[in-house]
Parts: C-alpha cells; structure tokens; sequence
C-alpha cells in the first residue's frame, strides 16, 4: 500500500521513520514526488493544494494530520472518501499545555505586570486562587475535554459548552443554545476550541463578548473564521475585553499590515496551539490503515455534513 505524505510545515522524514515502525511494508511517498498516482491509496495531509487528491484514482483514505478539517472540505474536488480527523495523545497534550499557559497568564495578571514594566512601575497585586476564576470551554470533543480537565486539574473553576450534552468530571457542562448565555455569563476567561460550522461561523462576535463577565478574556484556539475582528477590537477598545490570545484567523499567514500585529491587548501565536508529533501520531495512522484493509470502523472519522 503507499501512502502519500503532504504538508508545508511537517517533517516528511520523522513521519517516515515513525510510520516504518508501525507498518514497515508501507511505501511512504512525499509530494511532490508522487510517482504513479494509481499506486496511492492513502492520503496523510495538512494543507494540501486544491485539486490534488483528486487527482489520486484509487485513494481509499485522507487521513487529517490536524484535527480541524474545515480546509479540506473548502476543496470541491475533494474525493468522498473516508476523511479522519487526527486526535492524538501528542495533539491533546500540546493543546491543554497552551490553554493553561495562556489561562495562567491572565490569572496572574502577568499582563499587567508587562504594562508596569513599561511604564517602570513597582506594585504589588494580590493574586486569586484559582478556584475563584472561572475559565469556560467552547467546544467539548476529544481535545476540548481534554482541555477542560487540565485546567480543572491546575485548580480553575470550569465550565464547558458544547452542542449536545457532555460529563466531565470536575466540569460544569451545559449545552445547546438555550444554555449557551448561562456559560457564557460565568466565563471570565473564554477558551474557543469549537470546529468550523456554518453554524460557528462568525460565532464570536459583539453579542457573545457582550454577554461575558466584564473585562474577560478571548483565548482562540479554534478556526479562524470564527472571528469577527472588527467586533473583537471595538470590546477590546471599550474594556468589555481585557484581553485576547490569538492562534487561529481568518487569513494564514496573518497579513504583516494587520492591525492585530501592533495591538497592545492582543497575544498572536502562528497556529502552534496544538500539533501531532509523529511518535505518537503515526501510532493513530496506522490504526486507521489497517481498519481499512480490515474492513472495520475507522477512527475520527469525520461527518462531512457536520464539518467533523
């Protein structure tokens, strides 16, 4: 079986090596370098050109190295083949370490901190325990839950949200519009790990930040579309918002002319929150492979009707 290997940033030779320990018999090609198309069966992809998979004749699987998919599915060439979403112990771990970083920089008003070493100000301010800040969790899958129990487990209050009912263990849930204000109104620290969906689309706008606790925090891991900028700098600029950490936009790279670079509330990071290593991801690939040829329920499988 070969497997095509396309992505702008990984490392084709660590995936390579890792996946040889899986499944030795593999032939592990990376594009451009596809030799006969014909011979592909699987596609491990992040990023790859529009039009491309398509051109594979005989592809049985695309097998996600992110667990967003919302890029993929944007291709209308896409094959309706079996499309996987990667949820690994490396991409959970990544992710829930970023998110507490993050939380844990606000909680200990380190930005503040920041704004009196510029202004060379000695004061001292009293922290808060932690299970007296509530950070809420939009979005609760493998890596959102994941998320959840790390920040609780590091003492925060937490609540999470998502689309149909969840339980998590030291977790305040809550789900479906008709509960989505009561989360919202609890969370001083806001974490954004929903899936791209029409119905997400733009979710995080004026009327969401209005509905938080005054002077929370936007911590946005999710996708980037989600967004709606122009709202994010107007509760930013009235102190609705004290703050916002950046991972994902609209736009990748993010333009060098865009006013989110130079703002002095904004933390941007380049779409590193969470990311599979390949000794733990190709363990995943390779269960997936041999599902396939056995016929059995792939892992992750995404519901292109969902959009995950």
């Amino acid at each position: 079986m070969a497997l095509l290997f396309v992505s702008p940033v990984d490392d084709p030779e660590a995936w390579r090596q890792a996946l040889a320990r899986e499944l030795p018999e593999l032939d592990f090609r990376v594009y451009p370098e596809i030799g006969d198309p014909a011979d592909i069966e699987v596609a491990l992809v992040w990023q790859p050109p529009p039009g491309l998979l398509a051109q594979l004749p005989n592809l049985r699987l695309i097998q996600a190295l992110s667990a967003g998919v919302d890029g993929l599915l944007a291709d209308p060439t896409l094959p309706p083949v079996p499309l996987c979403r990667m949820v690994d112990e490396s991409l959970t771990r990544t992710m829930a370490e970023y998110v507490l970083a993050q939380a844990l920089f606000y909680h200990r008003d380190l930005d503040l901190f920041e704004e009196q070493q510029r202004r060379a100000e000695w004061r001292f301010r009293m922290p808060r325990p932690a299970a007296e800040r509530t950070v809420g969790v939009m979005g609760l899958g493998a890596v959102g839950s994941a998320v959840a129990r790390t920040l609780a487990d590091a003492g925060f209050r937490v609540c999470g949200y998502s689309r149909s009912r969840h339980r998590i263990e030291g977790v305040e849930t809550f789900a479906g519009s008709a509960e989505r204000d009561a989360f919202l109104r609890k969370s001083e620290v806001l974490v954004c790990l929903l899936p791209l969906t029409a119905e997400t689309r733009g979710i995080l706008d004026r009327r969401l930040f209005s509905t938080l606790p005054a002077g929370a925090v936007l911590v946005h891991v999710g996708r980037g579309p989600q967004l709606v900028e122009s709202d994010l700098l107007a509760m930013l600029a009235c102190g609705q918002l004290r703050g916002a950490v950046l991972d994902v936009f609209a736009t990748e790279p993010l333009p060098s002319d865009h006013p989110f670079w130079r703002h002095p509330r904004i933390r941007i990071t380049p779409h590193v929150a969470g990311y599979s290593l390949p000794a733990t991801g190709a363990a995943v690939v390779a269960a997936n492979i041999r599902r396939l040829r056995d016929g059995r329920p792939l892992l992750h499988l995404v519901q292109r009707e969902r959009g995950y």
